[in-house]
């Protein structure tokens, strides 16, 4: 399938303290997580309004992460999500609250992290599946040795073992400002998007069923994609 250019969905708009100028120096602390509202949505709408915002992992010396630059929806009634199959134990944390965690195990070693989305019961979610190394970095090649940054979060296995994220961590509330896993709002999110996007919208990868839904969504210009299409 032929990648698609969209538009940026509509944003946030922050006021007071937070409002910083694009030239400032930002720290994770004290960035406001995303709150549950910004979850009830369908993945599918979800998952284009994440790229952008900041995914966080509480770490002995503070967080580490930064931008997310690619994810993927899995929506009621898609063959493709683990949902499709009804609630089990390894599914039950996508049944909850939007804004919760979904960690998987995937090929018995790596783990993949996902938001939930939809009011509770209705079991759709965003993989999260790339984001730019930019705090706490050192951390994240203790976790994850590599010889360059992009190569430590550029796909959904890669950035949970760089950031430490695995099934201790489904179900966390996401929206919790004093979880171990949030995602934030970015200050700089439209001068970010402007300098890495536009955003392509394709199809998702490595399945087998429903294979050719144009529901993975990603930054163009970002060098921690994990698979770009080829032009």
């Amino acid at each position: 399938m032929q990648a698609v250019r969209c538009k940026a969905p509509p944003l946030t708009v922050i006021s007071g303290p937070m409002a910083l100028d694009c030239s400032s120096s930002l720290s994770p602390n004290g960035l406001a997580p995303l709150p549950r509202s910004f979850y009830e949505p369908s993945a599918k709408v979800v998952a284009p309004r994440l790229l952008g915002r900041f995914l966080l992992r509480r770490t002995p010396e503070g967080f580490c992460g930064g931008e997310i630059v690619e994810t993927e929806a899995y929506v009621k009634d898609d063959p493709a999500c683990h949902a499709f199959v009804g609630r089990t134990n390894r599914n039950n944390a996508m049944w909850g609250h939007p804004g919760a965690a979904y960690v998987y195990l995937i090929y018995g070693f790596y783990f993949c992290f996902n938001t939930v989305c939809r009011p509770e019961g209705e079991a759709e979610a965003v993989l999260i599946r790339a984001v730019e190394a930019r705090w706490d970095t050192p951390w994240m090649r203790l976790n994850r040795p590599v010889e360059k940054d992009s190569a430590l979060t550029s796909g959904p296995g890669k950035l949970c073992v760089a950031m430490k994220i695995d099934r201790s961590l489904d179900a966390t509330n996401l929206c919790d400002p004093t979880s171990a896993l949030i995602v934030a709002e970015n200050p700089n999110l439209r001068k970010f998007r402007r300098e890495r996007g536009p955003i392509v919208t394709t199809t998702r990868i490595g399945l087998t069923q429903a294979a050719d839904w144009p529901l993975r969504f990603y930054l163009e210009k970002s060098q921690f994609i994990s698979r770009k299409i080829r032009r």
